[in-house]
């Protein structure tokens, strides 16, 4: 594959990625409260993004209303993902770790963690 051609790709599955995200809130089976517990949890630096594009626990432990708006905004995520990779010609990890970088990472709050492919939990 050239690099002209990657890039095309990659900008396409980020393209069906953010409008997934964007467009279709009722694609990502997500609850406004399971948004709000999850909204908290990152700013008690409990919750963040990783770069394959789901969330995951900084501490390692939650409770349980924690963890069950995680459960269940990667759910929606995951779906969102196999949507993109389906109409990109992708695997649905390649559609999840382009969103993290192309929609993600430019959306996340400073003081939020993070944590990079192959890294521990930063701080944005």
């Amino acid at each position: 594959m050239t690099r002209t051609a990657f890039f095309a790709l990659t900008a396409g599955v980020a393209t069906a990625t953010l409008l997934a995200l964007t467009v279709a809130p009722a694609a990502v089976a997500q609850t406004a409260q399971a948004k709000a517990t999850v909204d908290s949890a990152k700013a008690a630096g409990v919750v963040g993004e990783q770069a394959d594009g789901f969330l995951g626990l900084v501490t390692g432990a939650a409770d349980p209303a924690v963890k069950a708006a995680v459960a269940e905004i990667n759910a929606g995520r995951a779906q969102i993902y196999r949507e993109a990779a389906a109409k990109t010609g992708v695997t649905a990890e390649a559609a999840g770790a382009s969103a993290y970088t192309q929609v993600v990472q430019t959306r996340m709050k400073p003081g939020e963690f993070y944590r990079p492919a192959g890294a521990g939990w930063m701080r944005k």
